[in-house]
């Protein structure tokens, strides 16, 4: 995947995240961290369970963040316990 693709994709999906979920991401590098990580964890998620997400632009934004909105959750659970 090239690199900026996962850039945008990742700025987009940590934006969407943080605004789904309250108290994720608050700047443009930590939106960019938390959705190229989330399109990371995302991608693992979507295989190891088998779902079916839409090809292309779209699958690649819900894809990073549900891994986004996973990755925001792990980390608060991390650091509050």
């Amino acid at each position: 995947m090239n690199i900026l693709w996962l850039i945008f994709v990742g700025l987009i999906a940590g934006w969407l995240a943080t605004e789904l979920v309250e108290g994720g991401a608050s700047g443009i590098f930590e939106f960019m961290v938390v959705g190229v990580v989330g399109s990371m964890l995302g991608g693992l998620v979507v295989t190891r369970f088998g779902l079916t997400v839409a090809e292309g632009f779209l699958g690649s934004v819900v894809t990073a963040t549900i891994g986004a909105i996973i990755l925001i959750f792990g980390l608060r659970v991390i650091i509050h316990h």
